[in-house]
């Protein structure tokens, strides 16, 4: 769906863990160090790809503190990875969403009108993702990630503890 972009591609993250067998999360655990295997390759190019469109690409994370060794890693992963692509990334701790009204789950929202709901399992682990047609829920992830994104800090200014 980034590919198919025209003006904007904005996602949401709200866990705390994604994935936790993922290969590059291992690594990283283990040697500390981020390694960018053939999807980390795959998707820096569809970003780039989209952001030479003229596809502004924005990530907005709301997680717990003290961030998790996933988030952490993701913090390093965002300044390998997605700054360098393309992306514009902001973090905000969850104390400081309370007023928000939040979606229940992750999700991706392309140009202001096509909702790519993703789900995980409690663990983490992925489970799929559904495109949602409807109005409110269009509108309610519109502006909770507009909400997020007014308040959290970008990526090169926030410091992961």
């Amino acid at each position: 769906m980034l590919r198919e972009a025209t003006r904007s591609a904005k996602h949401l993250e709200m866990r705390d863990g994604y994935m936790l067998d993922d290969p590059c999360f291992i690594t990283w655990q283990r040697e500390n160090r981020v390694e960018l295997d053939a999807g980390s390759q795959a998707w820096r190019a569809a970003v780039s790809g989209a952001t030479h469109r003229g596809v502004q690409v924005q990530r907005a994370r709301v997680f717990s503190t003290p961030a998790s060794d996933y988030l952490r890693f993701e913090y390093e992963y965002t300044t390998s990875l997605n700054q360098p692509a393309g992306e514009d990334v902001r973090w905000l701790p969850r104390r400081r969403s309370t007023a928000i009204a939040l979606p229940g789950n992750d999700f991706w929202l392309f140009d202001d009108e096509t909702l790519l709901v993703l789900h995980f399992a409690g663990n983490g682990d992925w489970e799929g993702a559904e495109i949602d047609t409807r109005p409110a829920a269009i509108d309610l992830c519109r502006e909770a990630f507009e909400a997020v994104w007014r308040q959290a800090v970008p990526h090169e200014d926030y410091s992961i503890v």
